[in-house]
């Protein structure tokens, strides 16, 4: 631990750094060819939606000896429908058929209390009509759609436009890898997982504003220097937030992972897997894309500037004099401050003796003591 303060410590100074935003066509294809994943594990394979959006109904028994895989097959002949079986602490059953007619619910109700060798009047039998999954899937889409709304004006007013659009392509990278995931493993989208993807929204925007935070105050004057580009600056306000970032996402993800491996994988709650696989995959790609893909991105958009464009030309040229004279003028990536370099309008310094004002020149050769 002392060795990443330590690590920390110096990334902010700017004694050492990684060059982020000079690879960012390597971040940018990594991205690319996990998002292209992404996607067609979602159109290969789709969502397994719950029945809170397609409809269904839930039956939960008591205490039974059947096996899941029995349970499986006793309600899908008895329902006709494909049914997803759970095992409860309690040692009774979780059974979710989606896309039943609720009307025949009594009728699966009682055939799997047959089956199962159970009273049906200890089996609870919770019901979704597929109208009302419909309007909680069009809510979930208008409160996705209201929140990056929100995002992008907020961000426009509080930074610059382009921060905001290079947040918002971030947030939607998050969310397209995150529902990717879902339709790879086959994780069944229920509220919990809306939640979930909220959740992660809001983490993954926090961690891009400290950055960007960093970036704007350090930015100010940036073209009254000619030392550093705004893509250098960019790198700088990465390297002095990246272990901040690094340990937020620890600490965060330690417990999502508790909640994913172990609530959900050993007692199989199904609900924590619907929470803990969207927290668990959104937090990571959250931490990626603030640092690989939202600033780099809003370099790439500040330097098509015509006033960063000259400041790169004049900075450029500024080290190719240098080299040329054997100095070294190469940026560090953080810690640095604007003061070490002469802005272009300063006024030249005077060569040669300056005459003193009067007043300094009084009392010159006098012994020490009292003036008379």
């Amino acid at each position: 631990m002392s060795k990443l303060g330590t690590l920390g410590a110096r990334l902010h100074r700017g004694e050492i750094g990684y060059d982020f935003v000079g690879k960012r066509k390597i971040w940018y294809g990594i991205s690319i060819l996990i998002t292209i994943t992404a996607i067609l594990g979602l159109t290969v394979r789709g969502l397994n939606m719950g029945i809170e959006f397609q409809g269904g109904a839930v039956f939960t028994t008591e205490k039974t000896s059947i096996s899941v895989s029995q349970a499986e097959t006793f309600a899908e002949d008895a329902s006709g429908h494909d049914a997803v079986v759970q095992k409860l602490g309690n040692g009774g059953l979780r059974v979710q058929i989606a896309g039943i007619d609720t009307d025949k619910s009594d009728t699966i109700k009682d055939q799997l209390a047959k089956d199962l060798k159970v009273d049906s009047e200890s089996i609870n039998a919770d019901l979704v009509g597929p109208s009302w999954g419909d309007q909680i899937a069009n809510k979930a889409w208008q409160g996705l759609a209201i929140f990056m709304v929100l995002v992008v004006i907020y961000l426009a007013i509080a930074f610059e436009w382009r921060m905001a659009i290079a947040a918002l392509v971030a947030l939607i990278h998050d969310i397209t890898i995150t529902v990717g995931i879902y339709a790879l493993v086959g994780f069944e989208v229920t509220p919990g997982t809306v939640i979930g993807l909220l959740t992660i929204l809001g983490y993954s925007l926090y961690d891009t504003v400290v950055v960007f935070d960093s970036l704007k105050e350090q930015t100010k004057d940036i073209t009254k220097q000619t030392r550093w580009t705004y893509s250098d600056v960019a790198d700088r306000s990465i390297n002095s937030t990246l272990v901040r970032s690094i340990n937020t996402t620890v600490v965060a993800l330690l417990p999502v992972a508790g909640l994913l491996f172990i609530g959900g994988g050993v007692l199989g709650a199904g609900m924590l897997n619907d929470i803990s696989l969207s927290l668990f995959v959104g937090l990571a790609a959250g931490a990626y894309s603030s640092i690989f893909i939202a600033t780099p991105l809003v370099a790439d958009l500040k330097e098509r500037e015509p006033q960063m464009k000259a400041l790169r030309k004049r900075v450029l040229a500024k080290r190719a004099q240098a080299a040329a004279k054997g100095e070294s003028l190469e940026p560090q990536v953080a810690g640095a401050s604007y003061e070490d370099d002469e802005p272009e309008d300063a006024t030249p310094a005077v060569v040669g003796p300056r005459n003193q004002p009067a007043s300094r020149a009084r009392g010159r050769g006098r012994p020490s003591g009292k003036r008379r």
